[in-house]
């Protein structure tokens, strides 16, 4: 097979440059440190470190900037769980069950779920960028306006399944969300939209409120008892999950990968997306959904299996097509531009040596990916022997100093405080804070695209059900939305009725997060 080949040989040449295997394990480890400090995303970290790409040659500075991107996307994990603090956007979906894992005691094997789900899932999305490059990207051609409007509808959808114990009140977050997402330039005719007058607000600035919303909230939350040590440093006593715990998860994992490699290949959309509906299918396919939201293994393993395997999707499109997946992937065309690279076709037909020595390299990256995240999570974990008297200050310096590195804006910081506070008291009235970020994700991408497919079917709706892919998209999220009363009505049938539902069972299943 003439993949097989070139990635063998790509593999020798890539022995014969070791300082290129330098610069791709110190990519990996700043990008894991950059993912896990809240706010420093990896699109920051590739931003940043690509002016020093400059002078590389263009295996050197490709492999650090890869290196950073796989490292950041993972690195988001470990404060997620830890803390309830989603250090990149992708970690987000995490931070539901990581953390109430955590709480349970379980932090270590949470952790080590997660790099080792991260790992696969990175490693498969990079299989999957080398051998089915060119059918794949065909098949994301496909996706117009049309498309991309019913796969944010179908995210949105989604909310119904990370509500917590009340759909209302996660629809009431979603509405919220969606109601944030309408402030900034109109996508279609780009005049302003509710900013007041500031031009802070023409792009919605969702990392300062993700940040405010989960990491924020959780710092305000802690002062009202500052003594309390988190005190989970004995839960990382073991870090390896066992075989018997971990293999139940490998066909999770394969799912939320695949669904993590194909969502990576849309445009536009990303791994907090793949995240959040790797979370979904895997709840929809556990046969305990009740215990999603309260600490399930199986959610971290699905979100960061369908994370870390948006990146090869992402990295797929860019190299064939010259269409970045998400905005990592934007930055890396900027280092791939640099290096006198043209995206595209003709990138595999003049250099192919190159390119399969970069896939030889991306799959190292992996391995140092796994290396570095299963050696450095006990140091990590020591923070959580810090009383939270030290430990919250150091998160609100956190969250101030990432707000302000991502635009050096005050604004950004004062929201970011107002999300936090909006936040606090979210959880002590228990809204969900998730549906919040998911909508703002989601609201801006499913308006632009629904004008836009509007405006070319001249005003008709007819694309709704007219295109094939759009209407299974969409027709999928009436179903996933209407999954928890059905759930319900199969839970009463089952007990054979409400008049006979027995209250302890009854309990139980209307404590499913619905």
């Amino acid at each position: 097979m003439y993949e097989l080949d070139m990635l063998l040989h790509g593999a020798q040449a890539l022995l014969n440059q070791p300082m290129a295997l330098l610069l791709a394990l110190f990519g990996v480890t700043l990008g894991i440190i950059i993912g896990a400090l809240p706010g420093l995303t990896a699109t920051m970290g590739v931003a940043i470190l690509l002016p020093f790409t400059f002078g590389m040659d263009p295996l050197s500075g490709l492999l650090m900037i890869s290196g950073v991107f796989f490292g950041g996307i993972y690195g988001g994990s470990v404060t997620a769980i830890l803390l309830k603090i989603p250090g990149t956007p992708a970690a987000a979906a995490t931070a539901i069950d990581g953390y109430e894992l955590t709480k349970k005691g379980q932090a270590g094997i949470a952790l080590g779920t997660a790099t080792f789900s991260s790992f696969l899932g990175g490693t498969a999305s990079v299989f999957v960028l080398i051998f089915l490059a060119p059918v794949l990207a065909r098949f994301a051609l496909e996706f117009s306006a049309s498309e991309s409007f019913a796969l944010a509808v179908f995210g949105l959808s989604i909310i119904a399944s990370i509500s917590g114990v009340s759909v209302i009140k996660g629809l009431i977050s979603g509405f919220l969300g969606l109601l944030l997402a309408t402030v900034g330039l109109d996508p279609m005719g780009g005049f302003p939209r509710y900013t007041g007058g500031y031009t802070e607000l023409f792009n919605v600035p969702f990392i300062p409120v993700m940040i405010g919303l989960f990491a924020a909230a959780e710092a305000f939350k802690s002062l009202e008892d500052p003594q309390v040590r988190a005190g989970m440093a004995a839960a990382l006593d073991r870090i390896i999950p066992p075989w018997h715990m971990f293999r139940r998860q490998l066909g999770n994992i394969a799912r939320s990968s695949g669904l993590g490699i194909v969502i990576g290949m849309i445009p536009g959309a990303g791994a907090d997306i793949a995240a959040f509906v790797a979370y979904n299918e895997a709840k929809r396919f556990s046969k305990t959904p009740e215990n999603y939201g309260k600490g399930e293994l199986g959610a971290v393993a699905a979100c960061e299996s369908g994370a870390n395997g948006c990146t090869g999707g992402a990295l797929l499109t860019m190299l064939t097509l010259g269409i970045p997946g998400d905005a990592v992937t934007a930055v890396m065309l900027g280092a791939l531009t640099l290096q006198g690279l043209q995206p595209g076709p003709l990138l595999f037909k003049d250099h192919a040596d190159l390119v399969f020595t970069l896939f030889a390299g991306m799959l190292v990256c992996y391995v140092f990916m796994l290396v570095v995240g299963l050696g450095s999570l006990r140091f990590m974990g020591r923070i959580l022997q810090m009383p939270k008297s030290v430990l919250t200050p150091c998160i609100l310096a956190l969250c101030i100093v990432g707000t302000y590195a991502i635009n050096n804006s005050m604004f950004d910081i004062w929201i970011m405080l107002a999300a936090g506070v909006v936040g606090y008291f979210m959880q002590k009235w228990d809204f969900p804070a998730s549906p919040v970020v998911l909508a703002l994700i989601m609201g801006p991408m499913a308006e632009a695209n629904f004008r836009r497919a509007l405006s070319l079917s001249n005003g008709s709706y007819d694309f709704l059900y007219t295109r094939p892919i759009t209407a299974v998209l969409l027709t999928i999220a009436i179903l996933t939305l209407m999954l928890p009363l059905l759930r319900r009505l199969w839970a009463q049938r089952s007990a054979g009725g409400p008049s006979t539902i027995n209250p302890a069972a009854g309990s139980s299943r209307m404590g499913t997060p619905e």
